[in-house]
């Protein structure tokens, strides 16, 4: 059984990369991936933007966090920046990203990408913006966000 407490909004990007979300908590996500031959760029390592879309999504859940359960939180990236360090092979990777400050209406993240032996093989840093009803940690009614 999983700490992890459940996102309550469908993400299929998520389920075409095969990002799983391993811990989330205020202020804090780690999310993992299974990098593949799939992922595969011409140079034989895994391409950068599978990397960038971990780093994008451990980011926005760092900032997304709610303390109500079946309530939830959206927000959008404004702006996000990679420095790639060690190429990223086949196998599994892990991207754990924080929040780093906040204002009114935004949030900003740092991340690291690690494989599976330690190697750290990429940093991220974002801003993102919460969307309407988001600002709060306790987020909104799911079913005021989709009109169900």
């Amino acid at each position: 059984m999983s700490d992890v407490p459940p996102d309550p909004l469908p993400a299929p990007y998520h389920d075409l990369f095969g990002f799983r979300l391993l811990d989330w908590r205020d202020g804090f996500a780690r999310l993992a991936a299974e990098a593949g031959p799939q992922h595969m760029n011409r140079a034989g390592v895994v391409h950068g933007g599978f990397v960038l879309g971990l780093i994008d999504q451990a980011a926005a859940y760092s900032g997304l966090w709610c303390s109500v359960p079946g309530n939830a939180r959206r927000g959008l990236t404004l702006a996000l920046a990679a420095q790639f360090i060690a190429p990223v092979t086949p196998g599994p990777v892990v991207a754990e990203a924080r929040v780093v400050g906040r204002g009114g209406t935004t949030f900003f993240t740092r991340t690291e990408v690690f494989r599976a032996d330690g190697t750290l093989v990429a940093t991220g840093q974002g801003t993102h913006r919460w969307r309407s009803g988001s600002e709060r940690v306790e987020g909104m009614p799911v079913a005021q966000m989709t009109g169900a």
